[in-house]
């Protein structure tokens, strides 16, 4: 039963810890006109529980894997308290910096539910446990829209304080309903930062999810007011289709995971990237408000679906090292919510418009669609070696000229001769002077006319013992037809 719960509770969790981290952010309006701060201070008070939120990932990922996410959360939502109630009295600009830094805290949480929920479920259902539990993400439009409308009626401190009722209840939920029983890992963090820091698959992962999360962030920030000023929009009519934004993009996050689960995670990285491209160049021409609905909904679907696949990856490729590794890979989401909204402010600042940062996002949307396919062919490659490495077999890899190009490690086992010893050899090193000269003259013509040739033949290894061995050997052809490689298999038969 306590199992079964975990879902649904951290789930909730994220989203009362999402809920908290966007307090300064969502109430600023009103927070203004009580406390001064500088218009150049105002970023960086909204910035910093972001910031925060996003580094504090590494080690709440790496401790939920320690000490269980029913700890981790508890605990992070008793470390709030103290900042919430402590915003909620602030009459200086530095009371808020102080109480937003460990508010950054509600972010973090994050990377806990992403490392505690798959160890409830087989890996089958990985993409689709951390799409929904993604769905937490709608903590942060909770509080943009609840909260001002409170604050309107009671007051800015009222509507903080309000938090901390919320926080004792999932303190609470958690003490009860956590899974006192998780299964837990403790491996020295260093070890593991050192064993998944050497892995370029990581920062590939950190790359995309700094694009996806990053442009799910801006357009969230940046759509009501390009609406109102571009398209001469009422408010409300803008701020309901920012709402229909972050609806789909987190609809559509598992969504994303549960397709992971069901087709190549990386083969749908290339559809997400492709239409990413195609969506920024659209919207970069600025068009006209039905087809600018299109390009924005594109994005919305997938950073929807990027967002799942890649939580379905990072357990995929780093079971062993998913606390750290989601810390890692979620930092870079978070810190991609904080770096291109800036940016966009920049290119608007300079320039007046939007386009050149639309024509960027395309640009490096383009980049990691090269990335990804990379990555996609390279897995295939190494499953290829993987499997020429660990087949029990002996390989000979030869050109048409005979001499050998490669030889996998049971090649070496049941001849003797290392590869550095074979390669630029002809097999002929082999021979054991059993089959006569017709014998081979007869394989190769079979080999010619039919692409192939297996039978027995006596071969000697290199302390120059005979054994009777089974061998097949086949052609590869190019696109012509023409035999450009030859692949010998073997394995010793001597005693059968």
């Amino acid at each position: 039963m306590i199992k079964k719960m975990q879902l649904p509770l951290q789930t909730l969790n994220l989203v009362t810890g999402f809920m908290v981290w966007v307090i300064i952010s969502s109430l600023m309006p009103f927070i203004s006109e009580d406390i001064s701060i500088p218009s150049g201070k105002l970023a960086m008070v909204t910035a910093i529980p972001v910031v925060l939120g996003s580094i504090l990932r590494i080690p709440l990922g790496y401790y939920a894997n320690i000490l269980g996410a029913r700890i981790i959360f508890m605990f992070s939502f008793i470390l709030l308290l103290f900042p919430v109630y402590f915003i909620s009295e602030a009459t200086t600009m530095a009371h808020l910096i102080i109480g937003g830094t460990f508010l950054g805290i509600g972010g973090a949480v994050f990377s806990v539910g992403v490392t505690s929920l798959p160890k409830y479920y087989t890996k089958d259902k990985h993409g689709l446990v951390n799409g929904i539990y993604g769905i937490g993400n709608l903590g942060t439009a909770v509080t943009t829209f609840s909260a001002p409308m409170i604050a309107a009626q009671i007051g800015w401190g009222p509507a903080v304080k309000l938090y901390l009722i919320l926080l004792l209840i999932f303190i609470a939920l958690n003490f009860f309903f956590g899974d006192r029983h998780e299964p837990k890992l403790k491996t020295p963090i260093i070890e593991q930062i050192k064993r998944v820091a050497k892995n370029e698959k990581l920062w590939l992962f950190s790359l995309f999810y700094f694009i996806t999360f990053g442009s799910f962030v801006a357009f969230t920030i940046y759509l009501p007011g390009f609406l109102v000023s571009n398209f001469g929009l009422e408010k409300v009519d803008a701020g309901m289709r920012t709402a229909g934004f972050i609806a789909v993009a987190t609809f559509f996050r598992p969504v994303g995971g549960w397709l992971a689960d069901k087709f190549q995670p990386l083969f749908l990285l290339i559809g997400t990237f492709s239409i990413y491209t195609v969506a920024a160049i659209i919207l970069a021409f600025m068009p006209s408000m039905g087809l600018y609905t299109v390009g924005c909904l594109a994005i919305a679907v997938s950073a929807g679906i990027g967002n799942g696949v890649i939580f379905k990856l990072v357990p995929l490729y780093f079971n062993k090292q998913a606390g750290i590794a989601n810390g890692i890979v979620s930092m870079m989401g978070g810190l991609g919510g904080f770096f291109p909204p800036i940016m966009l402010s920049i290119i608007h600042a300079a320039t007046g418009q939007y386009s050149i940062g639309f024509m960027l996002l395309s640009q490096v949307a383009l980049a990691s669609l090269v990335l990804v396919v990379w990555l996609y062919f390279n897995d295939k490659l190494a499953l290829t070696s993987e499997v020429f490495n660990s087949t029990g077999q002996g390989i000979m890899v030869t050109d048409v000229t005979g001499l050998i190009k490669s030889v996998n490690p049971a090649f070496s086992k049941l001849t003797g001769y290392t590869e550095e010893e074979v390669l630029g050899k002809q097999p002929s090193i082999l021979k054991s002077g059993r089959q006569s000269k017709e014998f081979y003259g007869s394989m190769w013509s079979e080999i010619k006319a039919k692409g192939m040739w297996q039978g027995e033949i006596w071969n000697k290894r290199k302390n120059g013992q005979e054994y009777l061995q089974w061998l097949n050997i086949s052609a590869v052809k190019d696109e012509t037809g023409e035999d450009v490689r030859y692949v010998g298999t073997f394995s010793d038969i001597t005693n059968k």
